[in-house]
């Protein structure tokens, strides 16, 4: 980690209803390990999409979802992880004045596109992310949906415009995967490099040691 003070590398993440919230839950174990603090939300459409894709329930109470995170993820590190109700007003990232270094929507629906692109704040998920465009601080939007209309690719051209980067969850192979878990890292490992943090999930391109 940069020699910053542990809050000042802050990141926050936030879990939408699209599929592959196996994405977010590597990107928060990686993470951690790494010992950055993170804030998490959750939506609702979220919770079911866990329920449905990995059998697990996380449960309504941040409490009660964040020791279901920790140990889902296999990190024991309570200290640095936060979970806020996605109506959660009072949060520190609702405000520029109290926003995290960086914020991942991962995975990011088209609703949830759709609503940053239009500045609603709706939630605290549409707030935390519109407060980074604002503060000019890194917002990367992995969407996970297929194909795209038109409507979604003018969303995703707003967002770019405005500053933020949209990363649509389309692994490559050239790493020859061996299982799922080498597929998630792909895309981990693509939003790890967005952040500048260093990982050893993949070799660079053009890196002539075994790609692990």
């Amino acid at each position: 980690m940069p020699n910053l003070p542990k809050e000042h590398q802050r990141i926050s993440i936030a879990i939408t209803g699209a599929s592959g919230v196996q994405y977010s839950l590597r990107l928060i174990e990686v993470l951690l390990k790494a010992d950055y603090p993170l804030n998490v939300v959750i939506s609702k459409a979220a919770l079911l999409v866990f329920a449905m894709e990995m059998d697990v329930q996380l449960g309504n109470q941040p409490q009660v979802q964040k020791e279901r995170l920790l140990a889902l993820v296999g990190v024991d590190k309570p200290d640095l992880l936060r979970i806020y109700g996605v109506e959660d007003w009072s949060a520190p990232m609702a405000s520029g004045s109290n926003t995290s270094r960086a914020m991942v929507i991962v995975p990011a629906t088209t609703g949830a596109l759709s609503a940053v692109a239009t500045g609603q704040s709706n939630n605290l998920i549409e707030r935390a992310a519109d407060v980074m465009l604002k503060e000019r601080k890194p917002l990367v939007i992995v969407l996970r949906e297929t194909p795209l209309n038109a409507i979604h690719i003018k969303n995703m051209l707003t967002l770019t415009e405005a500053g933020a980067i949209v990363m649509p969850a389309n692994p490559g192979f050239y790493h020859r995967p061996k299982s799922v878990d080498d597929i998630i890292d792909f895309m981990v490992a693509r939003i790890l490099d967005q952040l500048n943090i260093e990982h050893d999930l993949m070799n660079k391109w053009g890196d002539d040691s075994s790609v692990k």
